[in-house]
Order: C-alpha cells, then sequence, then structure tokens
C-alpha cells in the first residue's frame, strides 16, 4: 500500500469518526428530549420492549462485516450511554447548583443562613423538659447572642422505654420561651399529620435522622411555608440526602436547611462518624445552606472545639450545639449535652480563633 493511500484512508477515517459523533450528538438530543416527553407524563424512561424492537431491526438490517452479536453490543452500549444521559438529566433536581448557582439564603427572623452569612449557631436541650429548663438555658444562649433556639418535644428513641418528649406541650414551651427572650424556634415533627399544627409553634420544622425517608413527612413539610431543617439519616447517603431534600423542594418549599449529623460505622470512639467531607460536597452539589450538629456526630464533649473548627472551616453555615442548663439530669442524651458554661467557653474559643467573626456577640 502506497503512503498516500494510507494516509487518504486515515482521512476517510477520521472523517467518519466525526460522523459518527455528530450521529451520536444528534440521537442523544432526540433521546433527551424523548426523557423530557416522557418526564411530563410521569412515564418509565428505560423501555426494554422498546430497546428490543430497535435492536432487532439493526439486526435485521445488518450486511456485516460486523456479525449480530457485535451489533447488538455495540448499540446496547449506545443505548445505555443514552438512557445515562437521561439519568444525569433527572438528577438536576431542583436544589442543585446546575439549576440554581447563588446559594439559598434561609431567613428565619432576624438570621440568615447560608450564602456566605455569619455561621449561624443553633442551641438549646436535647429535649424540652420544663418550663424552669427552657428559661435558663434560653436566657443564657440569648445573652451569647444565639438567635435560633432548638428542643425536641418528639422524640423517636432507639429503645420504646426511652423519654419520648413532652409532645404539643412541650412545642407550647419552646415556642414560648423563645419568644420571651427575642429568639427563634426549631423542633422535630415525626408525624406528616403534625406538621400543620407545628407551625403555629415553630419558625423551623425539623425532620430528624430516623425520618429522612419518611416520604410521606419529606411531602407535608414541602406543603407548608416554613423553613426545614432536614437532618442526613444514620446510613443514608449524600445523594439520599439531597432527593430527601428534594422531595421537599419539589412540594414547593425551598427554604431547606440540610443537616450532617453524623453517619453510623463500625467506629466506636464516637456515637457517630462525622462525615466533614459531605458539607463542602453537599455546597458544591446544591444550592442549600448546609449545618452541622457538632453535639449527634461525636456524642463527646472533649472534642467538640476542634469539631466545631472543622466544622466551619470546610464551609458548614452553622452549628446545632446542644446545651443544657444541668447535663447531668437531662432525660435524653445527658453525655453530650454542654452545660451553660461549657457552651460559653466553646463560642468563646471560636470567636477567638476566628471562626464565629460577627456570628453571635463579640
Amino acid at each position: 500500500m502506497s503512503k498516500e493511500r494510507f494516509e487518504e484512508l486515515r482521512r476517510q477515517l477520521d472523517a467518519v469518526n466525526q460522523d459518527i459523533l455528530e450521529v451520536l450528538n444528534r440521537r442523544a438530543e432526540l433521546v433527551q428530549e424523548i426523557g423530557q416527553l416522557k418526564s411530563g407524563k410521569g412515564t418509565e424512561r428505560f423501555d426494554p420492549i422498546r430497546e428490543k424492537e430497535m435492536l432487532d431491526k439493526l439486526v435485521a438490517a445488518n450486511e456485516g462485516p460486523f456479525p449480530n452479536d457485535t451489533i447488538r453490543h455495540l448499540f446496547k452500549q449506545i443505548f445505555q450511554a443514552s438512557l445515562g444521559l437521561q439519568e444525569e438529566e433527572k438528577k438536576s433536581l431542583l436544589i442543585s447548583r446546575k439549576n440554581q448557582a447563588a446559594d439559598t439564603v434561609v431567613q428565619v427572623g432576624n438570621l440568615k443562613i447560608g450564602g456566605g452569612n455569619a455561621p449561624a449557631i443553633i442551641g438549646g436541650p436535647c429535649s424540652v423538659e420544663t418550663v424552669d429548663q427552657m428559661n435558663a438555658v434560653a436566657s443564657h444562649l440569648s445573652q451569647e447572642g444565639v438567635l435560633l433556639l432548638r428542643g425536641g418535644a418528639y422524640k423517636p428513641r432507639t429503645s420504646p422505654y426511652d423519654f419520648q418528649g413532652l409532645g404539643v406541650e412541650g412545642l407550647k414551651i419552646l415556642s414560648e420561651t423563645a419568644k420571651k427572650y427575642g429568639m427563634t424556634c426549631v423542633s422535630e415533627i415525626v408525624r406528616p399529620e403534625d406538621v400543620e399544627m407545628s407551625c403555629e409553634y415553630l419558625d423551623v420544622i425539623q425532620i430528624g435522622a430516623r425520618n429522612m425517608q419518611n416520604f410521606e413527612l419529606l411531602k407535608e413539610a414541602g406543603s407548608v411555608k416554613k423553613p426545614i431543617l432536614l437532618k442526613r439519616g444514620l446510613s443514608a447517603t449524600i445523594e439520599e440526602l439531597l432527593y430527601a431534600a428534594e422531595y421537599i423542594a419539589s412540594r414547593g418549599n425551598s427554604q431547606i436547611i440540610l443537616c450532617e449529623r453524623g453517619i453510623r460505622t463500625y467506629e466506636k470512639a464516637t456515637r457517630n462518624t462525622l462525615d466533614i467531607s459531605a458539607v463542602p460536597i453537599l455546597k458544591q452539589e446544591s444550592h442549600l445552606p448546609v449545618v452541622v450538629d457538632i453535639s449527634h456526630s461525636t456524642g463527646r464533649k472533649d472534642i467538640m472545639f476542634p469539631i466545631a473548627k472543622a466544622a466551619l472551616a470546610v464551609g458548614a453555615d452553622g452549628l446545632i450545639i446542644e446545651t443544657h442548663n444541668e447535663p447531668a439530669v437531662a432525660l435524653s442524651d445527658a453525655k453530650q449535652q454542654l452545660d451553660l458554661n461549657q457552651f460559653s467557653t466553646l463560642l468563646n474559643q471560636l470567636r477567638e480563633s476566628g471562626y464565629l467573626k460577627d456570628a453571635v456577640k463579640a
């Protein structure tokens, strides 16, 4: 074969490659359009019967030199890649950076969470127990400049014999205490039918780790106009957390705060394993603010300062810090709750190290 002929064949091959590329991209555009039409109708994107029909037609038209099995294999790969495009498109969620480049800022009273605002501090006891307890905690936290008061009224516990919370009475105590000290409040709701009722008392509705995939609860949370604090499940992947948030956003409520609170691993040194890498990943994948629960993620008071620093260093928009006036007699999670002096010490350490500049009172 002459060199000229060899170079000519190569040029032809390059041209055919370009033709194939253009046809593949054109095919991809058609698949995406079909996917959008199917999505609008709620139809499954993968249709095995349709795939078989296309493969049979291609094999019937095949004149070689490729054998039929090769044709089937090649086009199945093309079909799979096209389906992958549809899946990627489907993953372009409402909460995705692809749909909104700017950070969502969730405003709770005078507090702005996300969007580069100063880190928010969410403090308070694991459980609302008494009026006196809540007054003692809220009075101290408000003096420290904390604006968002937490306290559990409904407590899904591992053991059915543990304290389950005060229910509606707890919500009332939390709400009245927050108002008394010029604060706003957040608490967990566990039943879909209680979401609307909770709006009377709460400024932020929390969906806890054990309910992250309670889809009826997520849908109901999406139907109200209250900010939602969504905690990552004990064994949930980042993708599963994002899809849980999408359930809320898809119902019209985009005021969502994601919370990394540690996941369950084989490690026993801490209560859970804090997935610190989840914070920048969540902020990269979504436009929602992300806070870190430094209490549940570790269950240890002795390492809360470095954990808090780590969370803020990787971009967390706030911290949840469980605080009790008398942790030793707390009805739930006594070991991980800071007393009031420990809480102030932690905030002062974060201020002095520059991590809470302008976040709470200096």
